[in-house]
């Protein structure tokens, strides 16, 4: 019979040995137990590197998110200063943009003015060209050559006016009319209020009147009143003159 060999296990000897020599320690350790050992410190190293590589990545991932949110804030500055700098410009705008407005409505009323004025020294307060009688006179018969003036039927209290500026050369009567006056305005133009019924009449021959004073108050209801305008001696419809002048 062959003789069977025995296979020793392979083991390691650790000697811990004092400074002193006083005190000694010996362990005795097996492979498996060895490779333990190494694979733990291996895992041991690659942990610590691992966490150290960590934290290094969070630390430059920190700082860049610090740098980016640095880079923010000095945006939203500079946003915000633009933003007070055009919000102070707007008002500026607006201030300037109102005062253009008043500007130009001043320069407005004062064409306005002026053009009034021009019309008021432009027009011809001589030509009879305002309507003879008070609000209360209405329009009852127009100009023809059979009926040579237009009638307007007034009422109490009612006033005939002067057409335009003159002067009185009569206050008269006759068979038809109980008054009649003339007023002969200087350039050309005459005109003759003809009341067919008795009033109170203001105005006296020779005197001077100006447009729209009263001549006649009307003193009853339905007082049937003509008037007459006469340019160059040519008796002319009344209506052509407050049509063009009034």
């Amino acid at each position: 019979m062959k003789q069977q060999k025995h296979k020793r296990k392979e083991s390691f000897s650790l000697l811990l040995v004092s400074n002193t020599g006083k005190d000694t320690r010996h362990f005795f350790l097996s492979l498996k137990t060895l490779r333990l050992i190494i694979v733990l410190m291996l895992l041991i190293c690659v942990t610590f590197v691992w966490t150290i590589y960590r934290s290094s990545v969070h630390y430059r991932s920190e700082s860049e998110l610090r740098r980016k949110l640095t880079s923010s804030e000095q945006q939203v500055k500079q946003l915000e200063s633009e933003k007070e700098t055009l919000n102070a410009q707007n008002v500026a705008l607006t201030e300037e943009n109102e005062l253009y407005k008043q500007a130009e409505s001043m320069r407005a009323q004062m064409a306005e003015t002026e053009e009034s004025t021009k019309e008021e020294t432009a027009k011809d307060t001589t030509i009879p060209s305002q309507y003879p009688c008070t609000a209360g006179g209405l329009l009852k018969e127009s100009y023809s050559e059979e009926h040579p003036y237009i009638s307007i039927s007034a009422q109490q209290e009612d006033c005939i006016t002067a057409a335009g500026d003159g002067t009185v050369t009569s206050v008269d009567s006759d068979d038809t009319y109980p008054i009649i006056i003339e007023v002969d305005h200087g350039n050309g133009y005459k005109s003759r209020y003809m009341c067919q019924q008795e009033a109170n009449v203001q105005v006296t021959a020779g005197q001077q009147v100006q447009s729209r004073d009263t001549l006649i108050v009307i003193n009853g209801n339905d007082t049937q009143f003509d008037y007459q305008v006469i340019y160059g001696e040519q008796v002319i419809d009344p209506l052509l003159v407050l049509e063009a002048k009034g």
